[in-house]
């Protein structure tokens, strides 16, 4: 077990590595003697013509086709973790769904103060509300026994509720011009899929068929495409004492897949900004994005974690001390892959916007990250005084970053 725990850790931060070396490899390209061949990359018309799209570029089969692929890993994760795993309980939720829901609102409600509510700008209230879970856990591998297992758990499970709620601002929020008889195909499909699954069907081809069928539903419908991925997941049955589980197989089948090739390749064809001098970071847009994740994820879940835990709503979790609480809360300022895909969505057809949105995610991102990862790394390595949940003022009387 301990072997496989090891396994894991490195699989881990290699990925987080993967995709920072990714971002990194596609500033340089679009800064540098290939911005033209990096640009081209992303305008390249490849494959089939799509019905109401006609035939799309590199860049929206990564977004739109293989994102989907992301989407579906994390629907998979999400039921898996909502009926077995870290969400399975009330009690293992509350915490959780406190902190993230704090960690979307005040981001958001920081960003459109920052922009003073411009309606050019105000549209993309939602990019510093997401959390890179990969980025962050590959910043946690790297700390190593810097940042206890305790840290990582809640971390994850904070990420798993932040990421339903950005399907869900994704959905609701981030689709036009719906078409109705699409999208009721879409509904049936999946309801069919879920109908497989109640017959017994436990073999994973029929589902993956679905799931291509759903995507060109959900694409022809308006409603943004990466949402099948979800959908399709929720179908999938879970399995209980009766074989195999379908949906773990799959999991664990594509899970690397994902970490060690899709997301780098999103991180790729998305970060590559045109970088201006510093004073590009205090244009509204960049600026209201930056504050948001580095203020808005810090303030808001860990004074919702102090405060579920200060009026007995929720515990602290175990050997964590609340400076290694607020260095992961720093962390889920992180915003990298679901923040980009926000922000190209936020801003279709305004590359100029576009653009200070990434510069805005790579830099909150970024700061998120090393003010997160110094702060762990200096945080003593034994918890203190575990029962003094009442008295967060530890924090800041010790020393400062």
């Amino acid at each position: 077990m301990a072997a496989t725990g090891d396994r894991q850790q490195r699989l881990e931060k290699w990925a987080g590595l993967a995709l920072i070396a990714a971002a990194a490899a596609a500033l340089i390209a679009a800064n540098g003697s290939l911005s033209d061949e990096y640009r081209h990359l992303l305008h390249w018309k490849v494959g089939p013509a799509l019905p109401r799209y006609g035939q799309f570029d590199f860049h929206h089969w990564v977004a739109d086709g293989m994102m989907a692929i992301f989407f579906l890993l994390v629907g998979l994760e999400v039921k898996r973790e909502w009926f077995e795993g870290r969400l399975s309980t009330p009690a293992e939720r509350r915490l959780p769904i406190i902190a993230a829901i704090a960690g979307m609102a005040l981001p958001a409600l920081i960003f459109l103060a920052v922009v003073r509510a411009d309606p050019a700008l105000a549209r993309g209230w939602a990019i510093p509300a997401a959390t890179d879970i990969a980025f962050a856990i590959g910043v946690l591998a790297i700390l190593g026994r810097h940042a206890p297992p305790s840290i990582k758990l809640l971390l994850v499970t904070i990420a798993i509720v932040d990421d339903i709620g950005a399907v869900l601002i994704i959905a609701l929020f981030y689709t036009q011009g719906l078409d109705a008889m699409a999208l009721a195909g879409a509904l049936a499909l999946a309801a069919a899929m879920i109908g497989l699954g109640r017959l017994g069907v436990r073999s994973l081809w029929p589902f993956l068929i679905g799931l291509a069928l759903l995507w060109l539903l959900v694409l022809a419908s308006g409603v943004h495409a990466t949402i099948a991925g979800v959908l399709a997941a929720l179908t999938i049955p879970l399995g209980h004492g009766d074989g195999p589980s379908p949906l773990k197989r799959l999991e664990h089948a594509i899970h690397p897949w994902v970490m060690f090739g899709v997301v780098p390749i999103f991180g790729f064809v998305s970060a590559g900004v045109v970088l201006g001098g510093i004073g590009e970071l205090a244009k509204p847009l960049p600026l209201a994005i930056l504050a948001g994740l580095f203020l808005g994820k810090q303030l808001g879940i860990f004074g919702a974690i102090w405060a579920a835990v200060r009026m007995g709503f929720a515990s602290r979790p175990q050997a964590t001390s609340w400076r290694q609480l607020y260095g992961a809360a720093i962390l889920c300022g992180i915003g990298f892959t679901m923040s980009l895909f926000i922000g190209a969505l936020a801003y279709p057809g305004d590359a100029v916007l576009a653009d200070q949105a990434k510069l805005g995610t790579l830099a909150g991102s970024l700061l998120s990250a090393l003010a997160g990862y110094v702060l762990l790394r200096l945080a003593p390595a034994s918890v203190q005084d575990q029962h003094d949940a009442d008295d967060a003022s530890e924090l800041f009387a010790a020393d400062q970053v």
